[in-house]
C-alpha cells in the first residue's frame, strides 16, 4: 500500500504548498484504490506541516508551488515529492496513477525554469531528473 497526497483547493491543485489548508489522501493498492479521505493540513509553521504529512502516513506529495525550506523537510522525511504540479485534483491523479504527470499540461504556469528546457532556452533540470530526492518532470 501507498498513500498519496494532494493538497487541494476548489477541486484543483492548490497553487502553494505552504499555504495550503485541505489535503487528498488517496490509498493505493495492488488492485487500485483502496480509500480515500480529505485531511486539514492548516498548520501555519513549515515543521508543523510536515509532521502532519508523516502522521497521515504519506508517502509521495504531488503539490504545487513550494518552499525550498518545506521541500528540503518533507524530503528528509523520506516523502517522494513532486511539485510544479497544476490542474484538476482528479486529472493528476490519473495522470499519475497512469505514468503520464509529467506531460506538460500538467506544468504549473511560470515553472519552466524547474522542468525542461527555462526561459531563453537555458538549460533546465531536465525530464523526469531527480534532485535531493524531488522528481522535477
Amino acid at each position: 500500500m501507498c498513500r498519496i497526497a494532494i493538497p487541494t483547493w476548489n477541486g484543483r491543485v492548490s497553487p502553494v504548498f505552504d499555504t495550503a489548508s485541505r489535503l487528498i489522501v488517496v490509498e493505493m493498492g495492488e488492485k487500485g484504490e483502496y480509500s480515500r479521505f480529505e485531511a486539514d493540513i492548516s498548520e501555519h509553521f513549515p515543521r508543523s506541516k510536515m509532521t502532519r504529512l508523516t502522521e497521515l502516513g504519506v508517502d509521495t506529495l504531488i503539490c504545487g508551488a513550494i518552499s525550498g525550506q518545506l521541500a528540503h523537510m518533507i524530503t528528509n522525511a523520506d516523502i517522494n515529492l513532486i511539485p510544479w504540479i497544476s490542474g484538476l485534483v482528479e486529472d493528476v491523479l490519473q495522470a499519475f496513477l497512469k505514468g503520464t504527470l509529467f506531460d506538460l499540461r500538467f506544468m504549473m504556469p511560470g515553472s519552466a525554469g524547474h522542468w525542461g528546457k527555462g526561459p531563453g532556452g537555458g538549460q533546465g533540470r531536465g525530464m523526469g531528473r531527480r534532485r535531493r530526492g524531488i522528481r522535477f518532470p
